[in-house]
């Protein structure tokens, strides 16, 4: 009897455990399948590229993450232009819905030092 109870309770144990691990993904919680997955890394990828070649942006500071078409841009910009032509990259590329630009434009540091 004793050894029917840990079996059983040894089965339930290794059936939740799968569900524990993939709870958190937005994939297997049905907030985005996998064509949408795809083309949302499709998307961070092309606004990334455009990114780095843009001579006013500079891509290596600007954090892109994409989840069902919409982009949020994050990190840190040297100018308010900077800030709005990474927004308008982003807008523009296909398979973009809405763009949440939360880019810091930063101080430059004075010729004193402060």
């Amino acid at each position: 009897m004793k050894k029917q109870i840990g079996y059983t309770l040894l089965a339930a144990s290794l059936t939740l455990v799968p569900l524990t691990f993939t709870t958190g993904c937005a994939v297997t919680s049905g907030r985005e399948g996998p064509k949408a997955y795809a083309q949302d890394k499709e998307a961070a990828a092309r606004i990334k590229t455009a990114l780095y070649a843009d001579p006013v942006v500079k891509g290596t500071e600007v954090g892109v993450t994409v989840l069902n078409g919409q982009v949020q841009l994050s990190g840190f910009v040297d100018t308010p232009e900077a800030k709005k032509r990474a927004e308008e990259i982003a807008a523009s590329t296909p398979g973009v819905a809405k763009v949440y630009n939360d880019l810091i434009v930063g101080t430059a540091p004075t010729a004193t030092g402060r």
